[in-house]
This record gives C-alpha cells, structure tokens and sequence, in this order.
C-alpha cells in the first residue's frame, strides 16, 4: 500500500469514532465528513450559518496540515438539510474559490443528517 498519514490537528475537529479527518495517500486527501464545529472549541453551534462557515474553517485546515491549499480540492460533495441552505454556503464557496476559472466541481445533496448538523461536506484533493 502507498505510504498513508491520518490527517489531523488541534483546530481540526475530531470524528467520535476511531475516523481521521482526512486521510493523504501519495498524492491524493480523502476527506471524512467535515462537520460544522468550532476549529476552537470542537462544539457544534445551534446557529446555521456558524456550522456553515466552521465547515470551511475545517476544509482550509485539513489543507494545510496536509501540505497543500484549497487550490488542491478537485471534487466536493455537500450534504445539507435543506436545500435553501445553498445561498448561504455560495459566500464562503466564492471566498474559498475566488476564481471562476479555477474551482473544483460540487454536487449538493438534501439529506438528513445527524441531530443539530445543517451541512456536511466530503471532498478529495489532489497534490
């Protein structure tokens, strides 16, 4: 197997179970899901839009403790609660991926998740 390291660090969120964040194997990360809780204090707010934008607190972290930049994300996948929720995350999307001609696809998904979450997110990068 190609040299595989858990990706993880103190204002990286840890999953309940024996899961790492995210997992680099050679040159490609495979993220868990990425939750919205606070990179400080690893508690999940009541507050929709504070989950949303921990989110991409989380994602630039992973990043960067596994060596690269949100440059590096080729695919995203984001589970929320409802749908609607879209016009709320299109903000820190745009501000993660400033350049039109440089962002990785994404496909949203309405699912239901776990008690107190609104968004989820997946994602694969490559170095």
């Amino acid at each position: 197997m190609t040299d595989r390291r858990s990706i993880k660090a103190p204002d990286i969120p840890e999953h309940k179970n024996p899961i790492p964040a995210a997992s680099r194997v050679g040159n490609m990360l495979f993220s868990s899901a990425v939750g919205g809780e606070d990179p400080e204090t690893h508690g999940l707010p009541d507050d929709k839009e504070a989950q949303i934008a921990n989110v991409f607190k989380t994602i630039r972290a992973i990043m960067r403790e596994a060596g690269g930049s949100p440059e590096n994300i080729g695919k995203v996948s984001v589970y929320v609660a409802d749908q609607d929720d879209r016009k709320l995350i299109n903000p820190h999307w745009l501000d993660m991926f400033p350049d039109e001609n440089s962002r990785p696809v994404r496909h949203t998904i309405e699912k239901k998740l776990p008690a107190g979450r609104y968004i989820q997110i997946e994602f694969i990068a490559v170095f």
